[in-house]
């Protein structure tokens, strides 16, 4: 008999507790672990960075409406009727690179333990939260490995271990643990449009004495980026097996939209480099330069022509954080990564139009291939 599945069998986003990369700092006072998390955070504003706290007030009202009050520069104070849980937080997390967690009030999956010794009665009731330490921060010169900490740690004075002075030191500390879970990139080729205006597939056409969609993927594999093609969906009449380097529709009929949507279904954790098969003047230098500027922190890293007004969506880098971004989007009734381009946090690279003509037409064809042909 067939065991009953509850669930979809989904690649997962990879997470932690509360947020894809997280660190609760406990065994101090909450001022203490609140003024750390600022001074470390004014060291690494390179990265969207968050804190999750719980606050110490009392006989607070249950509030009987959301309220959001912007600033112009961008600040938010938020009260809300929501309550705490990992699915909610993940969401409300999503865009962060990393959060700081108090570990005096929530688990992280990573902790950083501040050693103080008048908190070991603090640490001694939160043992069992104490699963993944990072590193060890000193409060005094004194400060004193607990036997509880000794008896599930034997090697915990083998941790690495700082004074609560050297900030710069547990800063670099903290950006390391971000760096270690920055996405690897990998290559889309979208392929299986409708090129209605060409009569003729693209990605068939040939300008460098191959098939345009083989010399885009050799492209980006000459960039060490393991590449896939963007497909229609798969038919089972018409082929035997599916092909490894090809990753099939599963958002239908949504164009790119749907084959950058479906590459991020198949893996969540990767970044991917789109590039269609319609711009064949894009070359190894501007993919190479994508790649130089590439910032992890955004939502993407996308080419601009600079006589343009909007970013390319098909000559880009999407983050693993663009998915819930396209998502929520596609929620909206709007399926054009564009639009989330430029109304999203993103970072443009800047270079020449003449290199990102599309290519639509026949005539547009037969003059571009007389071009690429004289400049070879």
């Amino acid at each position: 008999m067939q065991k009953h599945k509850k669930h979809a069998n989904l690649t997962r986003k990879y997470n932690d507790n509360f947020a894809s990369n997280e660190v609760a700092i406990l065994g101090a006072k909450c001022s203490i672990i609140t003024n750390l998390v600022y001074e470390v955070t004014k060291r690494l504003s390179n990265y969207d960075l968050g804190y999750f706290d719980a606050s110490h007030a009392k006989d607070i009202d249950a509030n009987s409406i959301s309220e959001y009050t912007f600033h112009h520069e961008g600040n938010l104070q938020l009260s809300t009727r929501s309550s705490i849980n990992k699915y909610e937080q993940r969401l409300q997390f999503y865009n962060h690179d990393f959060v700081f967690i108090n570990g005096n009030h929530y688990q992280g999956a990573k902790q950083v333990l501040i050693l103080d010794n008048e908190k070991e009665a603090s640490i001694k009731k939160r043992i069992d939260q104490i699963t993944n330490i990072a590193f060890v921060i000193k409060l005094n010169d004194d400060s004193r490995y607990f036997d509880c900490l000794k008896e599930k740690f034997p090697q915990i004075e083998n941790i690495t271990s700082y004074g609560i002075e050297e900030i710069d030191r547990i800063a670099n500390h903290f950006k390391n643990l971000i760096e270690e879970r920055i996405a690897t990139v990998k290559g889309l080729v979208l392929i299986g449009g409708k090129s209605t205006r060409m009569g003729t597939d693209k990605a068939i056409l040939n300008y460098f004495g191959k098939p345009q969609k083989e010399y885009s993927k050799e492209l980006l594999e000459d960039c060490s980026l393991q590449t896939f093609f963007s497909v229609q969906p798969f038919d089972s009449v018409q082929n035997d097996i599916k092909k490894d380097n090809e990753i099939h529709d599963t958002f239908l009929n949504l164009g790119p939209f749907g084959g950058i949507c479906s590459a991020f279904q198949k893996n969540p954790n990767t970044a991917w480099l789109v590039l269609a098969t319609d711009v064949p003047f894009v070359n190894k230098e501007i993919i190479q330069l994508l790649l130089k500027h590439r910032d992890p922190s955004k939502v993407a890293t996308t080419i601009k022509g600079k006589g343009k007004e909007f970013p390319e969506p098909l000559i880009t880098i999407y983050e693993p954080k663009a998915y819930g971004k396209l998502l929520q989007y596609l929620a909206q009734g709007y399926s054009c990564p564009r639009k989330m381009l430029i109304n999203s946090d993103v970072k443009l690279v800047e270079i020449e139009d003449e290199f990102i003509r599309n290519i639509n037409t026949p005539d547009e064809f037969e003059a571009a291939s007389k071009e690429i042909k004289a400049g070879l």
